[in-house]
């Protein structure tokens, strides 16, 4: 991102976000030697857990999925569930060449007790400016704005908001990130907002204060008094959020 700003003297430096994540392919193996497939198995759903941030390379093709994988199976004990979170990149993309028309259309039909037609085509500003009201919301959305990364539970959190919360269609929330993410893969991301809406899934993915009280570290506003929307137990939130259902998730 330094060397982008470089080459874009127009931009006035005190409008300038600079991403900390470097793009360069020695800055990528420097990352690739430092993973650490067992600490990340046993950690990747907390925000601070030891998570590689390789998927900009991957992203970028400064990576493969080889190198990595190689990479992995030369550290022992490899990590089954290092390896399995690889391949879901794979996967997304096999299910695309399968069905491209679920790039941007949807699955199947929502299993939340709403019709397609019951959801907003568009973002709303304050999500798109991170002034939703809701602290961990908010904090996650300006990681993401100003970084171009946010970690991948952080994004199912994101993806439940806008879709369940604030009953918006998952296309425009798939939209928003990807105009954001430097590790942008439309298969992994749109499949993955679909999987959270319902469409490409059995049931919607929702969480609850609780449940960000667990995975975040200390930096992460979970207050009761700034995150009030996301309180409850899970069967009064799907009540509230999917109150059509007779059957809840």
């Amino acid at each position: 991102m330094k060397a982008v700003a470089a080459l874009s003297p127009w931009i006035k430096q005190k409008d300038r976000i600079v991403s900390p994540i470097r793009g360069y392919r020695e800055d990528a193996l420097k990352r690739l030697a430092s993973i650490k497939p067992i600490q990340y198995a046993k950690t990747r759903n907390h925000l601070d857990g030891d998570v590689t941030r390789l998927s900009p390379y991957i992203s970028r093709g400064i990576l493969s999925l080889q190198d990595i994988r190689d990479t992995a199976f030369d550290m022992a004990p490899p990590s089954e569930k290092f390896m399995q979170q690889l391949a879901w990149r794979e996967y997304w993309h096999g299910i695309l060449k399968l069905n491209p028309h679920y790039l941007w259309a949807d699955a199947e039909d929502y299993k939340t007790g709403f019709e397609a037609d019951d959801y907003a085509d568009e973002l709303p500003s304050d999500i798109a400016k991170a002034e939703t009201g809701v602290a961990c919301i908010d904090q996650f959305l300006s990681e993401l704005i100003e970084t171009g990364w946010v970690h991948n539970h952080a994004r199912l959190y994101l993806a439940a908001y806008v879709c369940h919360w604030r009953r918006v269609k998952w296309q425009a929330g798939a939209k928003f990130f990807l105009s954001h993410l430097l590790d942008a893969d439309v298969a992994s991301n749109n499949l993955s907002w679909q999987w959270v809406a319902s469409t490409f899934a059995h049931k919607p993915y929702y969480f609850n204060l609780d449940n960000v009280r667990k995975f975040s570290g200390d930096d992460i506003d979970t207050r009761f008094k700034t995150n009030r929307v996301l309180e409850g137990t899970y069967e009064a939130l799907a009540d509230r959020l999917f109150p059509n259902l007779e059957h809840k998730p």
